[in-house]
C-alpha cells in the first residue's frame, strides 16, 4: 500500500496514541464490561460473523466453485507523499482444500514539491494459491493451518519516468513469497469468541533492468540494474465477537527487507568511453505496525471493515497511517 502529507484529523491522532499505550490491553480489558454468556452457554460459532481484520489473510479455503471478493480502499499519509490505492482480493475455490487468486492493484501518488502522478496508475499485481492442510474443530488443540504461495508481477511503471518519479508504481521485478497461515478460535470467560491468527511468509526477488528515473531513486543518465531486497513478514492478530455482527479486530506486525540493490552507469554523454560507475545499497530495514479495525456485518457472507494501520518510524523506516475500507463478499 505518494502530494502532501495531510495532518492527521483528530480521531487518526487518537489512534496513534492508542497504538504507542498498547492496543492489544485495550481491546481485551473491553471484555469485561460487555454482556456476557455464562461459560455453560458459550457462543456459537454459527452466532459470529467475520469480515477478517485488516491485514492477516485467512488460514482457510473456499469450496469448490465459491468465489471471495474484497476490495480495499486505502491512503498512506507519510511525509510529503500521500499514496491513494486499491487492492482488490479474487479468490476462487478451484478444488476441495485448494483456492487460487488474483490481487490486481492501482494507486495514484500526491507529492509535496513535485509533480503528482499524471492519472491513476498500474501497480504490480499478484497471482497466487493456498492450500489447506489441517481444519480447526472444537474441542482440538489443533489449528487451521494453510500453505500459500505468491507471485507478483513486474505490471506497474517503475522506470524511464522522467519528470514524474510520482507514476512508479511497480518494482519492475518477480517476487515470489512462500507463507504459512494459522487461525483459531478461543472460548473467553464470558463465553464470548476470540478468533486468532498468526501468519509468516518470506518473499524473494528477482533483478530487473532499469533506465532513468526509477523509483529506486535513479536519474535521467543512468542505465543497470536493481533488485529488491527480501522480506520477512509476521502478523498477529486478533478479533473479539462484540455480537453477531459486529466485531473488534487489531492486527500486529513486523517485518524485514534486505538491501535493495542498484548498480549501473552514468551516461552523461555520447564522447564518455567509460561513463563512471554508480553503485547504490539502501541498507536493510525493519517496522512494526499495528492496524485496530471495526467490522460489521450484514450476513455471514457479506461485511464492512474500517481500520487504519499506524508504522512508527524505525531502522530506515518513515512513519505512516493509513486508513482504509474494505467490502467482503463470499458466494
Amino acid at each position: 500500500m505518494n502530494g502532501s502529507a495531510q495532518a492527521s484529523p483528530a480521531p487518526l491522532a487518537l489512534l496513534r496514541q492508542l497504538a504507542g499505550a498498547g492496543l492489544l490491553g485495550l481491546l481485551l480489558s473491553l471484555v469485561a464490561p460487555l454482556p456476557a454468556c455464562s461459560q455453560e452457554q458459550p457462543q456459537s460459532r454459527d452466532d459470529a460473523w467475520w469480515t477478517g481484520p485488516m491485514l492477516a489473510n485467512s488460514a482457510e479455503t473456499l469450496p469448490p466453485g465459491h468465489f471471495l471478493l474484497e476490495p480495499y480502499l486505502y491512503d498512506v499519509q507519510s511525509k510529503g507523499v500521500d499514496s491513494l490505492g486499491s487492492r482488490t482480493y479474487l479468490n476462487y475455490g478451484l478444488a476441495n482444500r485448494l483456492t487460487v487468486g488474483i490481487i490486481p492493484v492501482f494507486g495514484y501518488n500526491r507529492v509535496s514539491g513535485a509533480p503528482d502522478s499524471s492519472g491513476v496508475q498500474m501497480g504490480d499485481w499478484t497471482v497466487q494459491a493456498q492450500y489447506r492442510l489441517t481444519q480447526f474443530h472444537e474441542g482440538s488443540w489443533l489449528p487451521t493451518i494453510a500453505l500459500q504461495i505468491q507471485e507478483t508481477l513486474p505490471t506497474g511503471k517503475y522506470d524511464q519516468l522522467g519528470n514524474r518519479p510520482a507514476n512508479g508504481l511497480g518494482s519492475g521485478a518477480y517476487g515470489t513469497t512462500i507463507g504459512i497461515n494459522s487461525q483459531t478460535y478461543l472460548w473467553l470467560p464470558n463465553g464470548r469468541i476470540l478468533r486468532v491468527r498468526f501468519n509468516i511468509s518470506a518473499t524473494f526477488s528477482s533483478r530487473t533492468d532499469v533506465q532513468g528515473v526509477s523509483v529506486y531513486g535513479t536519474d535521467a543518465d543512468f542505465r543497470g540494474r536493481a533488485r529488491p531486497g527480501d522480506n520477512l513478514f509476521a502478523d498477529a492478530a486478533v478479533e473479539y465477537s462484540l455480537s453477531k455482527r459486529w466485531v473488534l479486530a487489531l492486527d500486529l506486525t513486523y517485518s524485514h527487507n534486505g538491501s535493495t540493490r542498484v548498480s549501473g552507469e552514468e551516461y552523461l554523454g555520447n564522447s564518455d568511453p567509460f561513463p563512471p560507475t554508480t553503485r547504490l545499497g539502501s541498507g536493510t530495514s525493519a517496522a512494526f505496525g499495528v492496524a485496530p479495525a471495526v467490522e460489521y456485518n450484514w450476513s455471514s457472507t457479506i461485511g464492512l471493515l474500517f481500520g487504519v494501520r499506524v508504522i512508527p518510524s524505525g531502522q530506515r523506516t518513515a512513519s505512516s497511517i493509513t486508513p482504509a475500507f474494505a467490502l467482503n463478499v463470499v458466494h
